[in-house]
């Protein structure tokens, strides 16, 4: 039986255009592409197999212990090929590898299909911005293209806090430091705190997961700084509620305050499969903080945000529907697509049958 080579699987992995690969003892190896699993026709994995995969894989200072590890993530690269973020596990006591490939270009966001709206949120000078969205939604590529653009635009430093590193930038008009959880910096929260002494213009923080991790971006974003972050939420109101309710009830009013002052925006995307069957485009619901919106914020009445955001497109402004709409109407996607990605389905039917009004999509 032929050994399995889990470099070589990788660079097939990506030749094909793979985005996950998944390891799993006594499966058959996996790839996920255009957002659906494929199993690959190869003998199932024996666990001396994914032990040895893990063993390859993992970083000088984790080989001697990763065996007895239940959960680590580490960065791997294939010099030419990409880099991958790697997610160690076990599953019924048995070792799981499961592998995101990272492109080693960045591309600008017309090239990802992102509204041009966005670009709005790599002028500011201070505040909070927020990137989210399921697993596997794009949101690092997302950010990686707006860090890239504040790069090559602007004379800035900016600071990565990552778990771990991702996609490697090159210095061109500002200067970059990244910094990788554990190996740079022992947490978020402590490497935004030491980022506010590295004279820093822009912070971003790869992902909130945390009260700590909060209470310092907050903190950052107060004192005159754009701090970019991601969370694992699926819409802007859910976003504001989800940051709000890491507090205790006694600090909420105080953090809602807080919040209402410096969130500058956030971007909500989810990847939607193309009517070809072949790649997969964004669909985003973006959200622009105006002195509205900071009140709706302040009043904790986050129901209104979504009426306004949805009467207009004033800031650029667009909810998910409106951009499965718009999607569907450029023949980008199909029906069954559209509703699958929405979390409304009946508004978005009802766009869809012409009986939806005030959208601004059926001019």
């Amino acid at each position: 039986m032929t050994e399995f080579n889990v470099i070589e699987f990788l660079k097939q992995a990506v030749s094909i255009g793979a985005s996950d690969i998944h390891l799993h003892v006594g499966e058959y190896p996996a790839v996920r592409r255009d957002g659906k699993i494929i199993k690959i026709d190869m003998p199932p994995l024996t666990d001396t197999d994914v032990i040895k995969a893990s063993l390859e894989l993992a970083p000088l200072h984790l080989k001697d212990s990763i065996e007895n590890m239940l959960d680590v993530d580490f960065a791997y690269e294939i010099k030419g090929v990409a880099r991958f973020r790697v997610n160690v596990s076990r599953q019924l006591a048995k070792c799981a590898v499961v592998i995101r490939t990272i492109p080693y270009t960045i591309k600008k966001l017309q090239d990802l299909y992102l509204p041009e709206a966005i670009n709005q949120f790599t002028e500011l000078d201070n505040g909070l911005v927020l990137v989210t969205g399921p697993t596997g939604s794009g949101k690092s590529t997302t950010m990686a293209s707006m860090l890239e653009h504040i790069n090559t635009t602007y004379q800035k430093h900016i600071i990565t806090i990552e778990d771990p590193v991702e996609f490697i930038f090159n210095n061109k008009k500002s200067i970059i430091s990244q910094r990788q959880l554990l190996v740079d910096t022992p947490s978020y929260s402590d490497g935004i705190k030491y980022a506010l002494r590295q004279d820093p213009d822009v912070i971003f923080i790869g992902e909130i997961r945390d009260k700590e991790t909060v209470s310092n971006a907050l903190k950052a974003a107060e004192t005159g700084h754009l701090v970019f972050a991601t969370i694992h939420t699926n819409n802007a109101i859910q976003t504001v509620n989800r940051i709000i309710n890491m507090f205790t009830p006694a600090d909420r009013p105080f953090v809602r305050n807080q919040l209402a002052e410096i969130l500058r925006g956030t971007v909500s995307q989810k990847l939607v499969p193309l009517a070809s069957g072949v790649g997969r485009h964004p669909a985003c619901e973006i959200l622009v903080v105006t002195s509205t919106i900071k009140d709706f914020i302040e009043k904790n009445e986050l129901e209104q945000i979504y009426d306004l955001v949805k009467k207009g497109s004033f800031n650029n402004m667009i909810t998910l529907n409106m951009s499965l709409y718009g999607m569907l109407q450029r023949g980008e996607i199909t029906e069954e697509a559209a509703l699958t990605a929405s979390s409304n389905k009946n508004e978005l039917k009802q766009m869809i049958r012409g009986v939806f009004h005030g959208t601004g999509m059926d001019k």
